[in-house]
């Protein structure tokens, strides 16, 4: 059949799933996105609550800078994106360590002087990355095909393809030790906060070349997006239905009926069954076990999932209080302690003049730090009561930490919601609120789209090349060439 008369079903409206229903649909797929919310977004969502829009996880916006996953994509899909660029990425805190982090390293560099040979070679890499994850990049390899294309992409680029293979089996320690810059406890302790909320591990475990283009979104530009990070979901949302899709809300999937190796169609909660040509799941892929009478099986090389979710703070604050502060979005780190569990904070404030997004002379503020979920679901299991007191205790820990860097903070804070691994649960169909994708600890052995289902793909940060914006966008783009492959094999 032709790609019209191809019907796709999205399970989920986050970034991933919105992007590769907007690509198929764009080009004449008919495309059926499915969404548990009233809202589109899943972990980059806006929402509102108390007089405030809060973005829910992700906070800042990457990818756009001309190039980018984000910029390609737009004009690809005719959307005009509702974004600027923020004259700073974000301030980094530690001790009495200041550092804006921008377009430019000299202020890191100024503190870290003999950083300066690892950053010139941080940006020839990143560059070489950035121009590779441009299109569908095709990885892992599924075929013949794909080694052709990963071939054809490195001869391409060459010589700069081969100036990445050194780096393939390296971990960012490794890299930092080759520098003579892993002795540097405060170095290691900013490299470690950035790759945590960008890979989901720090520098002892994380590959270097994903390393190379995490350290590198600063530098590659943020964006500060009108109406909160969740209106790149509505504009993809919007595109789908431009195209002749549609993108239908409160829609939560409760079951995919298959025959042997392919899936015929989903089952939703209101008791509603559709049938579709291929499937392509947003979700994470422990999150199937919901999903009734459902376990894809793993690929055999296939990572653990990553393990962290994430503790939030929803405040409402006054507005002068980021005028003294001085950046919108601060990373501020505990003096010692592994980081994750309220000893690192990503801080990030609605910007001024953005309307409706908090009362007059107060802005919106997301406060978030890593968690592992285990804690809190075996707290749930003692009781509410439990619960309820660790909730406080991360909430007290959090404001603490808050305080010892910002002493003014507690009198500008005006209103406090919090939310925990159950809550991304509940919001996102995640199990265990699982949130920010697996540790990028290597290139090989990680996930791709395929499942071991024929017409059913995933999407989203559980993929390769991970989250963040661009992560997903990426993903998504190959998840799309799968689908289209099969069809076109299949003679759709």
């Amino acid at each position: 059949m032709d790609l019209p008369e191809l019907h796709c079903i999205v399970i989920g409206a986050g970034i991933g799933g919105l992007a590769a229903g907007a690509l198929l649909a764009r080009q004449g797929v008919q495309v059926v996105v499915l969404e548990a919310q009233s809202y589109p977004g899943g972990c980059a969502a806006t929402f509102s609550s108390g007089g405030y829009r809060f973005d829910a996880g992700a906070t800042v916006g990457c990818g756009f800078h001309p190039g980018g996953p984000l910029d390609k994509l737009g004009r690809e899909l005719g959307i005009d994106w509702p974004v600027r660029r923020e004259p700073l990425a974000w301030q980094y805190r530690h001790r009495d360590l200041r550092l804006d982090l921008a377009s430019s390293r000299e202020n890191i560099i100024a503190r870290f002087p003999r950083s300066q040979a690892f950053w010139d070679e941080q940006s020839r890499l990143a560059r070489i990355l950035w121009s590779f994850s441009a299109g569908a990049l095709p990885w892992p390899i599924s075929g013949g095909r794909d080694l052709l294309g990963i071939a054809g992409k490195a001869l391409a680029s060459l010589p700069d393809s081969v100036r990445l293979l050194p780096f393939a089996g390296r971990t960012a320690l490794e890299w930092l030790r080759h520098h003579r810059l892993h002795d540097d406890p405060d170095f290691v302790r900013f490299i470690d906060a950035q790759l945590l909320i960008s890979a989901q591990t720090t520098s002892r475990h994380a590959n270097a070349l994903n390393a190379a283009i995490a350290l590198d979104l600063p530098v590659a530009g943020t964006w500060r997006v009108d109406g909160g990070i969740g209106a790149v979901a509505r504009r993809l949302a919007e595109s789908i239905e431009r195209d002749g899709g549609a993108v239908l809300y409160g829609k939560k999937v409760t079951r995919l009926d298959s025959i042997r190796r392919e899936v015929l169609g989903v089952e939703t909660s209101d008791g509603d069954a559709l049938a579709a040509d291929a499937i392509i799941a947003n979700l994470t892929p422990e999150s199937f076990a919901l999903l009734d009478d459902f376990r894809p099986a793993d690929e055999p090389d296939a990572p653990p999932a990553s393990g962290w979710s994430a503790f939030m703070l929803y405040l409402g604050v006054d507005a002068s209080f980021f005028d003294r502060a001085g950046a919108d979005h601060l990373q501020i780190v505990a003096p010692t302690g592994e980081l994750g569990e309220c000893r690192s904070l990503f801080v990030s404030a609605s910007p001024v003049g953005d309307a409706g997004r908090a009362p007059d002379g107060q802005r919106a503020v997301t406060v978030s730090t890593h968690t592992k979920p285990e804690r809190w679901f075996k707290a749930l299991q003692q009781g509410r009561a439990a619960y309820e007191a660790l909730k406080q205790e991360y909430t007290d820990r959090t404001l603490a930490l808050l305080r010892e860097q910002l002493p003014e903070f507690d009198g500008a804070i005006r209103s406090v919601t919090a939310a925990t691994p159950h809550s991304w649960e509940q919001w996102t169909g995640r199990h265990r609120g699982l949130v920010g994708g697996y540790a990028q600890t290597s290139l090989f052995g990680v996930r791709g789209p395929a499942t071991k289902y024929k017409n059913l793909f995933l999407t989203g940060d559980s993929i390769f090349p991970g989250q963040s914006l661009p992560g997903v966008v990426t993903g998504a783009r190959r998840t799309v060439e799968l689908v289209l492959r099969r069809a076109k094999k299949l003679r759709w």
